[in-house]
């Protein structure tokens, strides 16, 4: 697999590679449209992908999700427009930033939404910030920052009918 991270790192996110790939997506948005055929050709394609419907039954969900992250050496981050309507959407951003600092690649994917939007907080990713704020208070701002490094990132953008910058891997 070409371009993929130094894996010569000894830190946390890099210790131990099982997964190919580890998708991050809000599930009501895109799980039974594009992410659904993203993980289908991902695996034809030969990548050990990881969704999150296989999760091993019994264990803690987070503990898991976050050592899966930790395990992978790429994740798709498909942002929706309901992505930051979920704590643990961003949860698992934040962990994924943490571990593209050492050296794993991040590929954002803008599913029906612009960069801008997600790195700005505008629109629906400012209104469900806002939502949070109450609840969530001391995690917002890593969640702000999360977006902006997400946003800003170069990725993929899909508008509903085209993938413009098609995925290769």
């Amino acid at each position: 697999m070409a371009n993929l991270p130094n894996e010569g790192n000894s830190s946390f996110c890099t210790s131990s590679r099982e997964y190919d790939i580890f998708l991050s997506f809000r599930g009501e948005d895109t799980r039974n449209k594009f992410v659904s055929h993203l993980y289908e050709a991902l695996c034809n394609a030969g990548f050990y992908t990881f969704i999150d419907n296989n999760l091993q039954r019994g264990e803690i969900v987070s503990e898991q999700l976050f050592k899966t992250i930790e395990m992978s050496k790429i994740s798709i981050v498909v942002l929706s427009e309901n992505y930051a309507s979920s704590a643990w959407c961003l949860n698992e951003l934040d962990h994924i930033l943490k571990c593209k600092k050492d050296s794993q690649f991040v590929l954002p994917v803008f599913y029906e939404v612009e960069p801008s939007e997600v790195r700005k907080q505008e629109q629906k990713f400012g209104d469900n910030l806002s939502k949070h704020e109450e609840k969530f208070n001391d995690k917002v701002q890593d969640w702000k920052a999360a977006l902006t490094e997400v946003g800003n990132l170069s990725g993929c953008h899909y508008d509903g009918y085209v993938f413009y910058n098609r995925l290769i891997l």
